[in-house]
């Protein structure tokens, strides 16, 4: 399995990936990632932020999923954790581990702490956050996008 940036080639792909996996949670309503304007071009969306990144991970030439960072705070110590999403097929395997290790990685060189939004219906993607540490906000942090989202959470880098 190879974890790596973005590239164009990847735009199609993971797009469908993060929509479908809306749709199985019946999250295809404004308010959520499936209408982001980026959608369709991550890899041009991150490379134009500065400490951006969006990361696939594939195997044998697959995309299975992706995750991003980009800058949350206008003084550049929060940056958010987005569209961490994986195809069907490869959910149930450690892969998200993966991409979060990848991320917060990358995080911890350019910001003080991580910020991210979610729902509750998401419940093996609440765990996963808590289990890295990640604390329960009771409201979201000033300048959220998706205002559908009923879970804020933040994490100490």
């Amino acid at each position: 399995m190879l974890i790596r940036p973005i590239e164009s080639k990847d735009d199609a792909v993971i797009h469908k990936i993060i929509q479908r996996s809306l749709e199985s949670f019946g999250l295809d309503i404004p308010g959520t990632a499936y209408f982001d304007p980026e959608l369709s071009h991550l890899s041009s969306y991150y490379s134009k932020r500065q400490h951006a990144e969006y990361f696939i991970v594939e195997d044998k030439g697959t995309v299975l999923g992706g995750v991003g960072i980009a800058p949350f705070s206008n003084d550049g110590k929060i940056c958010e954790l987005q569209k961490l999403y994986l195809d069907d097929a490869a959910k149930g395997l450690g892969i998200s581990r993966l991409l979060m290790d990848k991320a917060l990685e990358y995080a911890s060189d350019y910001y003080e702490a991580c910020y991210l939004e979610t729902m509750g219906i998401l419940d093996v993607a609440c765990l996963l956050y808590e289990k890295y540490g990640f604390e329960l906000l009771e409201q979201p942090i000033e300048g959220s996008d998706h205002g559908t989202m009923d879970r804020w959470y933040i994490k100490d880098l």
